[in-house]
């Protein structure tokens, strides 16, 4: 019976987490560090130990881990990028890489770990909860391309900075009636161009999602609108169609119209976080800890209905996401 009951306090003990590590991974998004912030101030709150790891993936295979306090993450919910920095790893997507990673978690006592990224994160958090790591993702990216979740950290910030540069531009396309291609990210998805399309009253959105677009109808609606007396004909392009420098030489060629290409790159990624990225990230964070001390493993958090909601990584990454049909057939109508 003795025995019995001291086996029972020993799995106890086993099943407690005591040290949290914390990464970010692939791109950055503003609102991680408030993400960060709140892994490290609710983790100390319950008595834990908080490691951060540097470089994502890449850095925890290195290594690069150090203990954070409190003080580590003040003053730093304001600030955009990371300050654990982030990086890619081509060796986490390895048997070798994967085995490596967990047995460096398990050397630094580890027992939890809390990875802010995307689906390509969330697929090594899953490889490593297979080899016995606790593992929660936190879905990070401004592209909101991570199919389990209505947000993403860092999309309404970056949405946000677009949007402006792009109020900036039509400005000065109004001035000299000229056709302005604005190319926003997003290599695979279409949702930052989508919402600038819609918020700006933008003539014409190309997507990924819609990479089938037709240049000799766009110059006949160009042409069309010039003859309504239009002053300017926006096109917000995705990264994913690309292609903007020489698709405006085209439509100068084509139609006698002042035609200039704008690419935002990366300042879409910087930035002071928004309101919103600051508090469901902090949500974010903090819940990511109550699960793993739960006893919680192998999940990611989203934002569904309304609702802070946790997922099985292997259902999260099954899942598929589309742009919105209605959404895109507003913003056709809107352009009329």
């Amino acid at each position: 019976m003795a025995e019995d009951k001291k086996k029972v306090i020993l799995d106890e003990i086993e099943d407690t987490v005591r040290t949290i590590g914390v990464l970010t991974s692939g791109g950055d998004a503003p609102g991680m560090n408030a993400a960060i912030r709140a892994v490290v101030r609710v983790a100390l709150s319950k008595g834990l130990k908080v490691r951060g790891i540097r470089r994502g993936f890449h850095g925890l295979l290195r290594e690069e881990i150090i203990d954070l306090s409190a003080r580590d993450v003040s003053d730093t919910i304001q600030r955009g990028g990371t300050i654990l920095q982030t990086a890619r790893c081509q060796e986490m997507r390895t048997e070798e890489g994967q085995q490596k990673a967990a047995a460096i978690c398990k050397k630094y006592g580890i027992d939890g770990l809390i990875v802010i990224g995307g689906d390509g994160s969330f697929a090594g958090a899953q490889k490593l909860a297979n080899l016995g790591v606790r593992t929660v993702g936190i879905p990070g990216t401004i592209d909101l391309d991570i199919a389990c979740t209505d947000y993403t950290i860092g999309f309404d910030t970056a949405v946000n900075t677009a949007m402006e540069a792009i109020d900036k531009i039509r400005d000065t396309s109004t001035s000299h009636e000229r056709c302005s291609i604005i190319e926003v990210m997003g290599r695979d998805a279409g949702y930052l161009a989508l919402w600038c399309g819609i918020a700006n009253g933008a003539e014409r959105i190309l997507m990924p999602e819609e990479h089938d677009y037709n240049e000799e109808e766009l110059i006949k609606d160009i042409l069309l609108n010039k003859k309504r007396g239009k002053k300017n004909y926006i096109i917000i392009n995705a990264e994913g169609i690309g292609d903007s420098l020489n698709m405006a030489k085209r439509i100068e060629e084509a139609t006698g119209i002042e035609t200039r290409a704008s690419i935002i790159g990366h300042m879409q990624r910087g930035g002071s976080p928004t309101c919103k990225d600051r508090v469901y990230a902090s949500t974010m964070g903090a819940m990511a800890v109550e699960l793993l001390c739960d006893g919680k493993t192998n999940r990611v958090i989203g934002y569904r209905d309304g609702k802070f909601v946790d997922y099985d990584i292997n259902e999260a990454l099954s899942m598929k996401k589309e742009i919105s049909a209605y959404q895109y057939e507003i913003a056709k109508t809107l352009a009329l």
